[in-house]
C-alpha cells in the first residue's frame, strides 16, 4: 500500500513564487516522488500539492481541469470551494479556490483580515479535500502558518471522514517570527478557538503557527542548527520554552539546490559556462561584470555581491558599516534586492558614499542574479538569523566564496576556513557586529590574494552537493517513522 502524503503550501513553483518557500514546495514533493519512485520501497509514496488558486496563478495563464466543489462552513454559512487539478512533474496539484481566495488579494498581504480569512479558509478546505477525493491521507504536511490551521482543524474540529481517521501530521517550520499573529477574528469565523494548552503563551493560543505546533507529530525545521537555534531566547520568538516542551518531536533537514536550475556549467543567463575544472573561464564573468557597471576592469580586485530582500534581518547595515573599516583596502561591490525602504535607501547611500566600488540595483533581477553568482569572487550574507538560506548554496555552486554569519542554516552549509584549507568553502563570522564582519571580511582578502588558496576554497564549494536527493530521502524516512514503517 502507497503512503498518501498531502503536501499544503501557499506558494511552489513553477505556479508562483515570492520567497523561500515557493522553491521548497515546488522542488520536495518532485524529489520524494523521484526518489520514492527510483528506490522501489515497499511503501512507494503518492505525494500529493495542494495550493490556493491565486489570482496570480490564474494571470500567468494556468488552465486546469475543474473536478467539481464542496462545501467549507464559515460563521455558520456555507463556502463553496472549488477544485482544479493538472499534474505536474509527476505530482498530482490541487488548486483549491472560493470566495476569500478569489477576493483580488495578493498572495501575502499586509492585512491580517485578507490573509487570515484566505489561508484558514484554505487550510479547513484542504481537510474536507480527502473526503472530496476518496482520498485516505497519511500524512499531512502544511508549511508555514498560512497551512499551519490544518493540523490544529485536524485535531480540534469534528471532520467525520474515515479518510482522516488515522492521519499524522509533519509541519516544516521555515520562518518562526511570522507566526499569522492577528488572525484570531479569522480562526473563529471557522470556529477554531484559542486553545487553553498552558505551555502556549496567552498571545499564541490564537495565533495559527503556534496553534499548528502544539498538535504536529513532527516539527521540521529547515536546518538541523535552526531546530537548535529556535530553542533560544535569541531565536525562539517567546516560543522557546513551549518549544523546549516539544524538543523530542524536532528535527531539522536541510533544504535542498534544484542543481538544474543553478548549474555553471548549462547555465542561459551568463557570459561564459564554466565547470569545477574549468575554473579558469570564470574570469570572463567577472571582466563582464565589470565593463557593464564600469567598475575598473581588474581581476586583482576582489569583486563582493549581494544578493538579498532589503530586510533588517538580512543584515545589511552590519555588512555596510564593516565596509567603513576596509576603506583602505581595495574592493568593490555590487548589490542586488529590494524591500524595506529603510535599507533600499542606506544602499543607495553606499553607493553615494564609495562612487568608485559601489553599485546599488534596486528591485529584482533574475538574470542579473545569475550572472552575479558566476562573476563576483564573493557572496556576502550578513544575516542576522537564517533558518536555511539557499543564496550561500548557489553562490558556492557558482564558485563565489560565502562571507556569512554563523547562524541557522549558513552554519551547516559553509565549512569556515580555519589554518589550513582542507575542505572549507568559506568565511563565518559570529556575532552580528560590523566589526567582526570587516575582520572576517579583512581575513577573506589575505585568502585571495594567494591564488593558489582562493581556487582551493571555490572548488571545494563547488563541489558539494546540496541537491534536493539527501533531503527528500529524510522526509521520506521521517513519513516512514511516523506510521512505525520500516524501510
Amino acid at each position: 500500500m502507497p503512503i498518501n502524503v498531502l503536501f499544503l503550501a501557499a506558494e511552489a513553483e513553477p505556479f508562483i513564487k515570492i520567497g523561500g518557500l515557493g522553491d521548497v514546495a515546488g522542488a520536495l514533493p518532485k524529489a520524494i516522488h523521484a526518489i520514492s519512485k527510483k528506490r522501489n520501497f515497499y511503501n512507494q509514496l503518492d505525494i500529493r500539492l495542494a495550493l490556493p488558486f491565486h489570482d496570480a496563478i490564474k494571470n500567468k495563464g494556468y488552465k486546469p481541469s475543474y473536478l467539481g466543489s464542496f462545501p467549507v462552513t464559515r460563521k455558520r454559512i456555507s463556502i463553496d470551494c472549488q477544485v482544479y487539478f493538472q499534474e505536474t512533474d509527476g505530482i498530482p496539484v490541487y488548486f483549491l479556490d472560493g470566495l476569500p481566495i478569489a477576493n483580488d488579494s495578493p498572495v501575502y498581504s499586509l492585512n491580517p483580515n485578507y490573509d487570515g480569512d484566505k489561508y484558514i479558509f484554505f487550510s479547513i478546505a484542504t481537510l474536507g479535500l480527502a473526503k472530496f477525493l476518496h482520498w485516505q491521507v497519511d500524512i499531512l504536511h502544511t508549511n508555514d502558518w498560512h497551512t499551519a490551521t490544518a493540523i490544529y482543524a485536524l485535531n480540534t474540529l469534528d471532520f467525520n471522514s474515515r479518510y482522516l481517521s488515522n492521519t499524522r501530521t509533519v509541519h516544516t517550520l521555515h520562518n518562526l517570527p511570522f507566526m499569522g499573529y492577528g488572525t484570531q477574528e479569522a480562526l473563529e469565523d471557522y470556529q477554531l478557538l484559542p486553545t487553553k494548552d498552558t505551555r502556549l503563551p496567552m498571545w499564541a493560543r490564537h495565533a495559527p503557527l503556534p496553534l499548528g505546533l502544539l498538535y504536529a507529530d513532527k516539527i521540521v525545521a529547515v536546518s538541523p542548527h535552526y531546530a537548535k537555534d529556535i530553542l533560544t531566547p535569541e531565536f525562539g520568538c517567546g516560543l522557546e520554552d513551549f518549544l523546549k516542551t516539544r524538543q523530542s518531536n524536532i528535527d531539522g533537514i536541510l533544504n535542498g539546490l534544484d542543481t538544474d536550475r543553478w548549474n555553471p556549467e548549462t547555465d542561459p543567463f551568463i557570459s561564459q559556462n564554466f565547470t569545477r575544472k574549468t575554473m579558469s573561464l570564470r574570469l570572463n564573468n567577472k571582466l563582464s561584470l565589470q565593463k557593464r557597471f564600469k567598475l575598473k576592469t581588474d581581476k586583482g580586485i576582489p569583486l563582493l555581491t549581494l544578493i538579498s530582500r532589503m530586510d533588517p534581518q538580512k543584515g545589511i547595515d552590519i555588512a555596510i558599516k564593516g565596509f567603513k573599516h576596509c576603506q583602505k583596502m581595495s574592493w568593490q561591490a555590487i548589490i542586488l534586492g529590494t524591500g524595506h525602504s529603510i535599507v533600499e535607501e542606506m544602499v543607495r547611500e553606499f553607493e553615494r558614499q564609495y562612487p568608485d566600488q559601489v553599485r546599488c540595483v534596486i528591485g529584482f533581477d533574475s538574470e542579473l542574479a545569475h550572472q552575479l553568482y558566476a562573476g563576483a569572487d564573493i557572496f556576502i550574507m550578513p544575516s542576522r538569523y537564517e533558518p536555511c538560506g539557499l543564496s550561500q548554496m548557489i553562490a558556492m555552486r557558482y564558485g563565489c566564496v560565502p562571507i556569512a554569519r554563523a547562524t541557522g542554516g549558513l552554519t551547516d552549509t559553509i565549512r569556515h576556513v580555519s589554518h589550513k584549507v582542507n575542505n572549507a568553502t568559506g568565511f563565518l563570522f559570529e556575532r552580528p557586529y560590523p566589526s567582526v564582519f570587516a575582520k572576517t571580511l579583512k581575513r577573506a582578502f589575505m585568502s585571495f590574494l594567494k591564488p593558489e588558496v582562493w581556487q582551493q576554497i571555490q572548488r571545494n564549494g563547488m563541489g558539494v552537493n546540496f541537491s534536493w536527493g539527501n533531503s527528500a530521502l529524510k522526509y521520506i524516512n521521517l513519513y516512514n517513522s511516523i506510521l512505525g514503517n520500516t524501510i
